[in-house]
């Protein structure tokens, strides 16, 4: 069993590491003080990322990505975990889940997207359904040959840079021995289509600048070519493509929490207190030990969920075991390291507390830490008949 990086990868890791020190890093502070990415650094990033070759690089080459598999793209979004998701979002990584375009969906949004000349957004949490994704309220209703859809979504991650959206919509309800279950639908929709607002959303403590929106439907009219997939085919459209969702949040929690780790480590090795560094004090020295063990754990945990979709196999149980894991691990990583760091941890002028702050929205989003603890025992359970 060989746990080594290949040279390609190493120059992957290298290359996005790179980066993101050069390019993300010096723009951080302002993102973070005014919560704003401004239009021009936006559009610089892109436009280098795809100088690079790396725009859309989870995105098969016969459709104009760079055709990386799962861990060679886990390895990249590892290390634009390292920087602010406001201005990493620009890198350009659009959603899997247009690969299910079909005719004149590909010409319209599917390479677009990977050239870097439209940008998505997916929504699917409302109000009164976020993990319950059967209980959304927002439906699509038959009127001719139109679908007319009324409801609202929120929490929709990139929707103020977006220009069309992929958004899953209740189309009916079947009646089953459990009670009603409710038919889900994907559809495109574009940027201001009648009837389709996109609004400001709320104020999240965690990656300012990265913000979520709200959208509206009131008598929204979509065709039947707006459908991505099949009618009533929302659910194997998502676990098709979405799962991959979660393996990009464990892996991002590592790439920060390596990050803030060689904060703490610095800040251990050089501070001074009762005429020694602080290092020496087994109080923290165990800290730092503990910190990198749960990192690497998680590292090794995220990457072998990815290997094991590259190999063709059965990965669910796995990848839900990284996102709960790495993200659970995140916590408590930023949590010892602004407490190494003392008081001066809380203060903005250390990125610290941002860390923290940062930190504690990926055990929510991607499927909270309780959702991906059922998903595991539904998998152990199963087989048994339990």
């Amino acid at each position: 069993m060989h746990f080594g990086l290949s040279d390609e990868q190493e120059m992957i890791v290298s290359t996005v590491r790179n980066f993101v020190e050069k390019e993300i890093y010096p723009h951080e502070a302002e993102v973070e003080r005014t919560g704003e990415v401004p239009a021009e650094i936006a559009q610089e990033i892109k436009q280098k990322v795809i100088g690079l070759g790396f725009y859309a690089c989870n995105f098969p080459e016969h459709v104009g990505g760079a055709g990386l598999g799962h861990v060679d793209f886990a390895l990249v979004e590892r290390e634009l975990g390292r920087g602010s998701m406001a201005l990493t979002h620009f890198f350009g990584r659009p959603q899997n889940i247009l690969m299910a375009c079909e005719g004149a969906q590909k010409e319209r949004y599917l390479l677009p997207a990977v050239r870097g000349e439209r940008m998505d957004a997916l929504a699917m949490t409302e109000p009164g359904a976020g993990s319950d994704v059967r209980g959304m309220a927002c439906t699509a209703m038959r009127d001719g040959g139109d679908w007319v859809v009324n409801g609202t979504k929120h929490f929709i991650s990139g929707a103020d840079h977006a220009d069309f959206f992929i958004v899953f919509i209740a189309t009916g309800v079947d009646d089953t021995p459990k009670g009603p279950k409710k038919r889900i639908t994907c559809f495109l929709v574009d940027r201001g289509h009648p009837g389709f607002t996109v609004r400001d959303g709320y104020k999240s403590v965690s990656h300012r600048g990265y913000k979520n929106c709200i959208l509206e439907f009131s008598d929204c009219r979509l065709p039947d070519a707006q459908v991505l997939g099949e009618v009533d085919g929302g659910f194997a459209v998502m676990n098709k493509w979405l799962f991959a969702t979660r393996i990009t949040v464990a892996t991002m929690s590592v790439g920060r929490a390596r990050r803030v780790f060689d904060h703490a480590l610095t800040y251990a090795a050089e501070r001074e207190q009762f005429g020694q560094q602080i290092a020496k004090f087994q109080g923290v020295s165990f800290q730092i030990a503990d910190m990198i063990t749960e990192i690497d754990a998680a590292d090794l945990l995220t990457l072998s969920s990815a290997w094991r979709l590259d190999q063709g196999l059965p990965a669910n149980r796995e990848i839900a075991s990284a996102k709960l894991y790495a993200t659970e691990m995140l916590a408590r990583v930023t949590d010892a390291a602004l407490q190494i760091h003392g008081g001066m941890g809380l203060m903005d002028d250390l990125p610290i507390e941002r860390f923290w702050r940062d930190a504690r929205v990926e055990r929510i989003w991607d499927g909270t830490s309780e959702i991906q603890r059922h998903i595991i025992s539904r998998e152990l359970f199963r087989p048994l008949g339990a």
